[in-house]
């Protein structure tokens, strides 16, 4: 699927065709133009760094400057079909708000995020003492953008606590995605990384 990252590629297909979307924490734009091109969605995005927002418009694409602590609360509510949070809800200050937010402006959202549960991430906390540096986690405890790292568990949880219902949870590791259910241990122990599809309570 194109040139697109897995994590990204799994993000994509998840995407009915047609649909109005917002990308919060676009980046440079990869998945929101493939979704553009591809799949004809409306698609729209808001980036944190003003450099990121410069390679959006240089690719054609509606994208603002924002952040996802302050600024998701100028939306309307119920005005995307799908809002995306690709990797980007652990390094925002307020995830529950801001999950609360996605869920209020969409009609589904879809969130990816590093997992913290991951086996490798354990040993390496057991043996080694020291926060963990892994493929999906690659940055020292003191230059990371993570504000708020989590696990499958942790997130299911917050989605609870939250009254957001988890549709479809996925799993993806070494470019493999598989579907599971959303507190499943083996899950939260093998993944690298989590998808998970949002619906409203």
């Amino acid at each position: 699927m194109s040139n697109l990252r897995p994590e990204l590629a799994a993000i994509a297909g998840l995407v009915a065709p047609g649909s109005r979307v917002l990308d919060v924490g676009c980046g440079d734009g990869a998945l929101l133009e493939y979704l553009v091109r591809e799949k004809g969605v409306t698609g729209r995005g808001m980036e944190l760094s003003q450099a990121g927002v410069n390679a959006c418009v240089a690719h054609g694409l509606s994208v603002v400057q924002g952040d996802a602590d302050t600024d998701l609360s100028d939306y309307p509510s119920s005005v995307f079909d799908f809002v995306i949070l690709s990797e980007t809800i652990q390094a925002t200050r307020r995830p529950k708000s801001v999950l609360t937010e996605i869920m209020r402006i969409g009609a589904r959202g879809i969130v990816s995020l590093p997992n913290f549960g991951h086996w490798k991430v354990r040993l390496q906390l057991l043996f080694s003492g020291r926060m963990p540096v892994t493929r999906t986690l690659d940055h020292s405890w003191h230059d990371t953008p993570n504000v708020h790292l989590c696990t499958i568990a942790d997130f299911a949880a917050l989605c609870a606590e939250c009254g957001v219902r988890i549709e479809k949870a996925f799993t993806l590791s070494r470019g493999r995605l598989r579907e599971i259910r959303a507190g499943s241990r083996t899950g939260n122990l093998l993944a690298e990384t989590a998808i998970f599809v949002l619906a409203r309570g």
